[in-house]
Parts: C-alpha cells; structure tokens; sequence
C-alpha cells in the first residue's frame, strides 16, 4: 500500500484529516506517480469530507479563527 491510500485510510478510519496529512498528501500527489487504487482512495476522501464524515482540520482551524469558506 502506498503512502497516499495510507493516509486516506487513517483519515477515514479517524474520521479526521489532520493539516499534516493534507500536506503530506499533497506532497504526494504532486511528486510522485501514482496510480488508480491512489486515485480513487483519494476521490474517496474528497467525498468524505465533502460529505461531512470526515472533518477537515484546516476547514475547522479557519472557522475557529472567524474567517469565512466559501466553496
């Protein structure tokens, strides 16, 4: 298992995606080739989020702090 689908899993299992995971996915994303099981783990935990099952920390960091989100 990659590091990509390592990260998505531990954030659906948490139910939390962390800033350091966000980053770290980002990092892989951007860095490495990846291929369809990472893809589609992470489509999955877009969907989570969007869906209210996992919770983002950055999004939860911003409200806290009084900035608005806007998507």
């Amino acid at each position: 298992m990659s590091l990509i689908s390592t990260i998505v899993r531990k954030a659906l299992e948490t139910g939390y995606l962390t800033v350091e995971a966000e980053e770290m996915l980002r990092q892989q994303l951007q860095m490495t080739k990846y291929g369809l099981e990472d893809f589609d783990a992470f489509i999955t935990l877009q969907k989570e989020v969007m869906e209210g099952r996992v919770r983002h920390q950055a999004l939860e960091l911003l409200r806290s702090s009084g900035c608005s989100v806007t998507a």
